[in-house]
C-alpha cells in the first residue's frame, strides 16, 4: 500500500516536470512567435511599399484584411457549434442583427482601427522601418494614460518612470531623424508626413483599445462575435475609405492592382497576426512580452541598416535604447501592495482578454475566446 502511494506521489513529480518543461519550451517559442510577428509586418510593409514598379492600393489591403479576420472568425464559431450551419445562423443572427444596439456600440472602435491601420501603411511608407518601430511604442503611453482617464487604473511608479523614458527615448529618435533624414528615396517620402501618421495612430490605438476593453467589461457577448462585429464595421468603412481615396484608380486598374506575393504576404500577416499571438500568449508572461518587443525593435533596426541602408548613429542608439528599457521596466509586474486595479491584468499581448496592455495593443485583446483570457473585471 505504501509502495503504491510513493509510485503515485513519483509519476505525479515526473509529470510536473515534464509540463514545467513543456510550459518552459512552449515560453521559448512564444517569445520567437512575438518577435517574428512584431517586426515582420512593420519591415514587410516597409519593404513592399519601397519597391519599384505597380504600388498597390493600401486601402484595398486593409479592407482585404478586414474580409480574412472575419471570415476566420466565423469559421471558429462554425467550428465551437461543430458545424451546425443552421444554430450558427441564427445565433448570429440574434447576436448581430436583433441586438442591434449591442452592435452599433462596436462602430467606435472599428472606425478608429480602421483609421489606424490606413495610417499605419502612410507612416510605414514615410518613415525607416527601425523609426516607425520605436516611435510606435508611444501607444504604450497612450494606452496607459486612456486607461487612467477611461477606466481609472492605476499606475505604479516604475510604471510612470518607464513611461517618461519612453516619451525621452523617442523624442531622441525624432530629433536623431530631423537631422538625419534618409537621402537615398527620400523623393517619395515625407518624414513629417509619416511622423504626423505614426502619432495619430498611437492616439487612435490607446483609445479604441481602452474604449474596447470597456465595452468587453460590461458585455457578455462572445469575443469572437465582437470582432465579427468589429470586421462588419471594418470592412464597410475600409470600401467608403477605399472609394473615397482611391476610387477612381481601382475603378480603372482593380481591386487587386500591384498585388504580389509579398503584398499577400503582408495582408496575412496583418490578418492573422493577431490570432497567432492570442494563441501564443497565453504560454507568455507579461515580461516575456516586454521582451519581446524590445527585441522586435532591436531587430527591425538591424534588418533596417541590410535591407534599406539605415543609418544608426549614437543619438538613435541612445534613443532607442530608452525605449526598449522602458517597454521592459513597463512591462515588470506590480508590487505586492499595489491595486489590483492596476494596468497590468493578467497575461496577453494582443488579443488576449486580460493581460497588461503593455503593447497597447488591446485591439488584439479582442481575439481570446472568452475562456483564454478571463477579463479581470473584463
Amino acid at each position: 500500500m505504501g509502495r503504491g502511494n510513493h509510485n503515485q506521489v513519483l509519476e505525479e513529480k515526473a509529470a510536473s516536470r515534464s509540463q514545467s518543461e513543456v510550459n518552459k519550451r512552449l515560453k521559448y517559442i512564444s517569445l520567437a512567435v512575438l518577435v517574428v510577428q512584431n517586426a515582420s509586418l512593420i519591415l514587410s510593409i516597409r519593404y513592399v511599399r519601397t519597391l519599384p514598379g505597380d504600388r498597390f492600393f493600401t486601402t484595398s489591403a486593409v479592407v482585404m484584411a478586414e474580409v480574412l479576420k472575419v471570415l476566420t472568425c466565423l469559421l471558429i464559431i462554425l467550428l465551437q457549434r461543430k458545424f451546425n450551419v443552421k444554430e450558427t445562423v441564427l445565433f448570429l443572427v440574434d447576436s448581430i442583427v436583433f441586438q442591434y444596439k449591442d452592435t452599433l456600440k462596436m462602430s467606435v472602435p472599428s472606425l478608429i482601427y480602421t483609421l489606424q491601420n490606413n495610417l499605419q501603411y502612410v507612416a510605414i511608407s514615410n518613415l525607416p522601418a527601425a523609426s516607425f518601430q520605436v516611435t510606435y511604442q508611444l501607444k504604450i503611453l497612450t494606452t496607459a494614460l486612456f486607461s487612467v482617464l477611461m477606466l481609472r487604473k492605476s499606475l505604479s511608479r516604475v510604471q510612470w518612470v518607464s513611461l517618461l523614458l519612453l516619451f525621452a527615448g523617442v523624442a531622441i529618435v525624432q530629433v536623431q531623424q530631423e537631422g538625419n533624414k534618409e537621402a537615398s528615396d527620400s523623393s517619395n517620402q515625407n518624414y513629417m508626413v509619416g511622423l504626423v501618421a505614426v502619432v495619430i495612430s498611437c492616439l487612435s490605438s490607446g483609445f479604441a483599445g481602452v474604449y474596447f476593453e470597456k465595452i468587453l467589461k460590461g458585455s457578455s457577448a462572445s469575443v469572437w462575435v465582437r470582432n465579427v462585429q468589429l470586421g462588419i464595421f471594418g470592412t464597410a468603412l475600409g470600401m467608403l475609405g477605399l472609394w473615397w481615396n482611391d476610387g477612381a484608380a481601382v475603378a480603372e486598374h482593380g481591386f487587386l492592382f500591384g498585388y504580389t506575393n509579398m503584398v499577400w504576404c503582408v495582408i496575412f500577416n496583418q490578418a492573422f497576426g493577431g490570432l497567432l499571438v492570442a494563441v501564443v500568449v497565453k504560454y507568455a508572461d507579461n515580461i516575456l512580452k516586454g521582451f519581446a518587443t524590445s527585441f522586435s525593435i532591436i531587430v527591425s533596426t538591424v534588418l533596417s541598416i541590410y535591407l534599406f541602408s539605415f543609418h544608426v548613429d549614437l543619438l538613435f542608439t541612445v534613443g532607442a535604447g530608452l525605449v526598449i528599457g522602458a517597454v521592459y521596466m513597463y512591462s515588470l509586474p506590480k508590487a505586492a501592495g499595489s491595486s489590483s486595479s492596476s494596468l497590468i491584468s493578467s497575461s496577453s499581448s494582443s488579443a488576449s482578454s486580460v493581460l497588461p496592455r503593455t503593447d497597447g495593443v488591446a485591439e488584439l485583446e479582442a481575439f481570446l475566446p472568452k475562456c483564454a483570457g478571463k477579463q479581470k473585471g473584463s
